[in-house]
């Protein structure tokens, strides 16, 4: 028997919601006998019950507005009450009795409705504070990200900030030293051979002259150690004539210092870019060349500036020892600020900083940065060489 209880279950829902949905005797009618089928076919009148709220809630209600709930609940609970009278009392009952027990039977329908749309919004309440609570967790993992990464770059920042005091001072140390054993020394002895040329100039004639000449020669040197503070400082042809003939001087320069040959190619429409970039350009070249010097051991280094896909594009090559990048790299992170000083400068005209290092070829410092639209450069190229 219980194999028609399928069958008899979708007859049971199908009439409810024509019931529903079109309330009159001829529902309540085609309810009666229902609930014998489906008691008779082995469905527990609590399961008949179930059924009935279930097509109540899932079918019924949802499709409705809010303000027929009622009213459909009330003719659900006369549908239901309908469908069970025959079963509860099959030797026929009264009509007092029977209109009292549709009445019970719909209030409590009623109320079985209220309770399960209270646990369905309770449900849907628990649901939202649930997605809130994992949305707060999520927000505070986030936060407790964020602020990590705020620590750890603020920790970077004082520690960058101590390499360049330090940077500083160890510069300020420097000059201090060339002035005290340079360009004092050297006022001092040109003082006290001014002393000497007083007194010799009445007394020997014939040496005068080559007190004078060595005297002139110290000054000449004083004077070289002067230019040379302010060339590194900020050299004045970088401003007057540009680019180019500064990186020449500069080379030139290197190459009386070191014994290293250079040579310079460049294209003259570097000389469009600001003076800003013109800046980054020469700090760049001028921080390589000072690492071939103290690192490299080269005998050659070659400067080429030239365009490339919208961008300018130099590199200083030399010939000498290789090294490992990543090692200096983060050796320069912790220590110097050389390398990092390169990057710095490259990152705030939107630049970058490549290097190689090739055993048995030496080592390539190659530098990018924007060439902008209105910059147009002249297809003209220079090349300077320096010997030792």
């Amino acid at each position: 028997m219980k194999q028609r209880i399928p069958g008899l279950s979708r007859r049971y829902r199908s009439a409810l919601r024509r019931h529903v949905a079109r309330p009159g005797t001829a529902g309540l009618v085609s309810a009666h006998g229902l609930g014998d089928d489906l008691v008779a076919a082995g469905l527990p009148l609590l399961e008949l019950a179930r059924l009935h709220e279930k097509t109540l809630l899932d079918d019924i209600l949802p499709g409705l507005p809010a303000r027929r709930h009622a009213s459909a609940v009330r003719q659900a609970g006369l549908f239901f009450a309908a469908s069970i009278i025959p079963s509860a009392a099959p030797a026929g009952i009264d009509a007092p009795v029977a209109e009292t027990l549709e009445g019970f039977i719909a209030a409590l329908s009623q109320r079985s409705v209220q309770l399960a749309t209270s646990n369905q919004e309770l449900k849907r309440e628990i649901s939202h504070r649930k997605i809130a609570e994992a949305a707060l967790k999520k927000s505070e993992r986030h936060y407790s990200r964020l602020l990590k990464q705020s620590d750890r770059l603020q920790e970077q920042l004082r520690r960058l900030s101590r390499q360049i005091l330090c940077a500083q001072e160890d510069e300020r140390k420097r000059i201090s030293r060339e002035l005290h054993d340079v360009i004092a020394q050297s006022l001092t002895t040109i003082n006290v051979r001014l002393a000497n040329l007083k007194k010799e100039a009445t007394l020997d004639i014939h040496g005068l002259d080559r007190n004078i000449t060595r005297t002139q020669q110290l000054v000449e040197q004083s004077v070289d150690v002067i230019h040379r503070f302010a060339r590194e400082l900020r050299p004045a042809v970088l401003d007057d004539l540009g680019l180019i003939p500064a990186l020449h001087a500069f080379l030139k320069s290197f190459t009386d210092r070191t014994g290293v040959r250079t040579r310079l190619n460049a294209f003259a429409g570097i000389e469009a870019l600001d003076a800003n970039r013109r800046t980054v350009l020469y700090r760049v070249a001028q921080e390589a060349l000072t690492n071939v010097e103290r690192h490299a051991h080269a005998s050659e280094v070659e400067v080429t500036l030239r365009r490339e896909a919208g961008k300018i594009s130099m590199s200083i090559a030399d010939n000498g020892c290789s090294f490992k990048v990543d090692h200096a790299v983060r050796a320069a992170v912790s220590k110097r600020l050389g390398l990092l000083g390169m990057r710095e400068r490259l990152d705030m005209v939107g630049g970058s900083l490549a290097i190689e290092s090739t055993p048995g070829t030496g080592t390539t410092v190659r530098a990018l940065i924007p060439f902008p639209v209105r910059a147009r450069a002249r297809p003209r190229t220079h090349s300077v060489a320096t010997a030792a």
